[in-house]
């Protein structure tokens, strides 16, 4: 064993020693923090409200537009080139009947979109509530187990509406 691998021959690191830390008033302006249960009710419901106007406008538009008559809207590219049904197939009757209140057409149109729109209200349920109390913005934040899960789902469903057996699922 030579001297240079033993641990005594390896320098350890220097200590560096800067100038002292300067205490006082910051450099640059000072801006009041404002907590979002000082923020005024009408900021904090906005962005709430801009979601679901945007959403009860298209909601509003399809209930509207029926889907279910021809030339009103693009036709899916998969199922014109293949035939084969997409997991968004149907999507629009689902929003033009659940628009209606036809819950059991809109599931039976796409029981995966009606489910969507299910998460989609209590999520915005939970941002109103928040925001009229002052409570921080809720955050969607999934593990990666959980996007594989919900991908695993949503590959289920548009190959079992496929099958003959899963024709409950298409449109």
């Amino acid at each position: 064993m030579d001297a240079s691998s033993t641990p005594d021959a390896v320098p350890g690191p220097q200590a560096v020693s800067g100038p002292p830390a300067v205490s006082g008033p910051p450099a640059g302006p000072v801006v009041p923090a404002v907590s979002a249960r000082r923020a005024s009710l009408g900021r904090r419901l906005a962005a709430p409200a801009l979601y679901l106007a945007a959403a009860g406008a298209a909601f509003t538009y399809v209930g509207t537009v029926d889907p279910n008559e021809p030339g009103h809207y693009p036709v899916c590219p998969l199922l014109r080139l293949t035939g084969i049904l997409c997991p968004g197939c149907g999507g629009l009757r689902s929003a033009h009947a659940f628009a209606h209140g036809d819950l059991a057409a809109a599931f039976g149109s796409n029981a995966l979109a009606v489910a969507g729109y299910f998460v989609f209200a209590g999520f915005m349920a939970l941002w109103l509530v928040r925001a009229l109390r002052g409570g921080p913005v809720p955050r969607i934040v999934l593990r990666p187990a959980s996007w594989w899960a919900l991908g695993a789902v949503v590959l289920v469903f548009a190959v079992v509406r496929n099958l003959s057996f899963g024709s409950a699922l298409a449109p």
